[in-house]
């Protein structure tokens, strides 16, 4: 009787041990999974979770915006703003400080996945969503580091943009033009349009 009494026991411990070192494994591997993540992927999550749940974004200016995610791009992200007058508005993810999520958007967040090379949106860059825009001929309000302008896109290179500037409301006409500035993609914070 006593033999098996230790029998018990030692299975007890081996089973314990066991159980103990697969709960551990799969800790380990939940923090190499959100090792992975990046920032994109979470907001992605968000965007698939919130059915068009606001967002709290701070940019790296200080500006807090208000924006229901439409559409996220490889280096950007796009949607309509909440507060005030609705207008749509393009992120570079560059220039995102903080994401306040609320509620339930952190646990959608950490649900996120990898998204996969092959998906169109990670090849669609920030150049790309500009040269539409261009193409519209769309009168812009562009944000730079402390300032605000507002003009037409004319041009879109790959890491800069040629702004037309004129005054909100007119037409892009040469006459109306007060100067063409050429925008580095990197000093971009929010075009509104």
């Amino acid at each position: 009787m006593r033999w098996q009494n230790l029998f018990d026991d030692l299975e007890g411990q081996l089973e314990s041990g066991l159980g103990a070192e697969e709960v551990d494994l799969a800790a380990e591997e939940e923090r190499l999974r959100l090792g992975r993540l990046t920032l994109r992927d979470r907001i992605l999550a968000l965007r698939t979770a919130g059915e068009g749940e606001p967002v709290t974004l701070t940019l790296r200016t200080g500006e807090r915006l208000v924006l229901a995610i439409g559409a996220v791009g490889r280096d950007w992200l796009a949607g309509e703003q909440d507060a005030g007058p609705r207008r749509s508005a393009i992120v570079p993810l560059g220039a995102i400080a903080t994401l306040d999520p609320v509620g339930a958007q952190l646990t959608a967040s950490l649900r996120a996945a990898p998204e996969p090379p092959t998906a169109l949106s990670t090849r669609l860059g920030l150049a790309f969503v500009l040269r539409d825009l261009a193409r519209r001929r769309a009168g812009v309000d562009v944000s730079l580091a402390g300032t605000s302008c507002h003009g037409t896109i004319d041009r879109v290179g790959r890491d800069h943009l040629d702004l037309a500037e004129h005054a909100p409301g007119d037409a892009r006409r040469a006459g109306s033009v007060a100067r063409i500035r050429l925008v580095a993609f990197d000093a971009l914070d929010l075009v509104r349009f």
